[in-house]
């Protein structure tokens, strides 16, 4: 008798020490869409350039033309203090009014839009519709509608940048409420509260800081686009910039030019200060100060005694500037008419062969200018940033530089270039070009002083040249986040052509102005359904990019 075989048992295979971490892209498909990234810019800059008729020839006698202007705009001469500065304040309030209006209504779609959140099956999307649609079109277009709804003046103003600060403040916030942890949420509801219960009461409150330095960055955007309101009429200082551009005083308007970047830098100083004094409060469990206090004392030290006293002061603010702009509801009543009259006019949509070719030009507008911008972009953050910088002194220049070009708005460099060059979408390119080299550098600057210094200092330590240092130690490790900013400079540059041809910069915002004008506001409604399908595609396109870049 045979004994039986020994059975053999497979040894199981030992288990990870640690967890593994979320799979990357291979590496081919990384470098695929990499490669086609480059090449769809190349082609698209070509594309661009040939549109327009971009030449090293016409390239050098528009540069001609705009010294030529500048010339004439030198030097500046400045209004009287009493009116510049009441100017100024009409546009603080502006954005200070359409700012807190946004924010009140952000909150509440926010919170229905976030996919964490349970709601009704329609309300969800629905709340994602609105957000689009918001961010999609430009204050500027918003303002222009709202001045036919509501007639000339700063209340236009404020509500179109509401209207459009929306899209932005709730879609940061759902993403935002979503990353938070769902435990403590849970726990609250489990015990029976409501849905409104437990978003007021423990979501809300944890989400709080985040949207307090989402409405501050709002409020910096805003206020750089109350600066251009006036020049559809929409209040503000722009209407006396458009005035004395449209009377050839470019002397005055080289003073109201000077003002407005002295504002935008004040107030960028400001919005800094802000942030670095919020995110310097105490985190942790020791929230109570020290000492022999009550465990239910709240502890009104300093740091909470200013918090409290700046949110009062932002309200009282926020009240002041509702009350400047007339906000009372016999006004809204009396525009109702005119806004019937837009809505039901604008359907059914009037598609057209030239809607689509206005649309084409300010998509490659924004494109082929991103794209030379990004590489412009890039050559100033590795003058700029701090860890590349082959000499601080010029670090501080550069950066001094960036801050300045950023300072002033896109239509006001479109509003120039115009007058040097004359009407066309080569005035546009130019003033694109210009503002997406400026925000490219600063966010590349932000991007690479971020980077860990550990490898780039420890090729340097064993020998490697400066190049070669970043080549290996820096660059890898960048590229997803030029690729990131990239495509995100590309998308606000699409927004911003949309309404440079609003005065003559080409685009589709001449022919969305014209219809406006002349009540076709079915072709308007064409327009903002078409920007806004070509607005979504390039989100789309970004995310697709990031997903496989990350």
């Amino acid at each position: 008798m045979t004994s039986p075989a020994p059975v053999v048992r497979a040894e199981p295979e030992p288990e990870p020490e640690h967890a593994p971490g979320p799979l990357r892209p291979p590496l081919e498909a990384r470098t695929a869409v990499a490669a086609g990234l480059l090449i769809g810019a190349v082609v698209v800059t070509g594309v661009t350039f040939w549109w327009i008729g971009l030449s090293p020839l016409s390239l050098a006698a528009g540069l001609g033309d705009t010294g030529r202007l500048l010339e004439r705009m030198v030097p500046p001469e400045f209004p009287a203090a009493g009116d510049i500065a009441m100017l100024v304040l009409e546009t603080l309030l502006i954005a200070v009014a359409g700012t807190g209006l946004a924010t009140l209504a952000s909150v509440p779609l926010a919170f229905a839009a976030a996919r964490t959140r349970p709601v009704r099956r329609w309300i969800g999307p629905a709340a994602r519709l609105v957000i689009v649609l918001t961010r999609a079109v430009p204050t500027l277009v918003f303002a222009i509608l709202f001045v036919r709804a509501f007639g000339l003046g700063p209340l236009a103003g404020a509500i179109a940048v509401a209207v459009h600060s929306v899209g932005m403040i709730a879609k940061l916030l759902a993403d935002t409420i979503e990353e938070a942890d769902p435990v403590p949420a849970e726990a609250v509801r489990a015990c029976g509260a409501r849905e409104a219960q437990v978003a007021a009461s423990n979501v809300l409150p944890r989400v709080f800081p985040a949207l307090v330095a989402i409405v501050l960055y709002r409020l910096d955007i805003n206020i750089r686009a109350s600066a251009v309101l006036g020049v559809v009429g929409a209040g503000g200082i722009g209407v006396a910039l458009q005035t004395a551009l449209g009377s050839l005083d470019y002397r005055r308007a080289a003073g109201i030019i000077c003002v407005i970047i002295v504002l935008i830098l004040l107030l960028e100083l400001l919005s800094v200060a802000i942030r670095r004094r919020s995110g310097n409060d105490r985190t942790g469990p020791a929230a109570l100060p020290a000492g022999e206090r009550a465990p239910y004392d709240v502890g009104w030290d300093r740091d909470r005694v200013l918090r409290f006293a700046g949110m009062t002061a932002a309200a009282a603010v926020f009240l002041l500037s509702l009350w400047s702009l007339d906000f009372s509801p016999g006004r809204l009543g009396d525009a109702w008419p005119n806004v019937r009259g837009m809505l039901t006019g604008m359907w059914p949509p009037a598609f057209s062969g030239d809607v689509l070719m206005g649309v084409l030009e300010s998509l490659l507008m924004a494109l082929g200018a991103a794209a030379v911008g990004t590489l412009g972009g890039l050559v100033l953050a590795l003058l700029t940033a701090a860890n590349v910088t082959p000499w601080r002194p010029l670090s501080a220049v550069v950066r001094a530089l960036v801050v300045v070009i950023r300072g002033i708005p896109d239509l006001v460099y479109a509003l120039l270039f115009v007058a040097a060059l004359g009407l066309g979408p080569f005035a546009g390119f130019l003033a694109l070009w210009i503002s997406c080299t400026a925000l490219a550098a600063k966010f590349f600057t932000d991007s690479l002083e971020v980077l860990d210094p550990v490898p780039h200092e420890a090729l340097t330590s064993v020998g490697a040249s400066r190049p070669q240092a970043f080549a290996g130690g820096i660059w890898p490790r960048f590229v997803p986040s030029f690729t990131g900013n990239g495509l995100f400079v590309a998308d606000l540059a699409l927004r911003e052509s949309i309404v440079l041809g609003i005065v003559g910069a080409g685009g589709i915002g001449y022919l969305m102005q014209e219809s406006i004008a002349t009540l076709r506001y079915d072709v308007t409604s064409a327009i903002v359904i078409t920007i806004a399908v070509v607005v979504y595609g390039i989100e789309a396109l970004a995310r697709l990019a990031r997903r496989h870049l990350l």
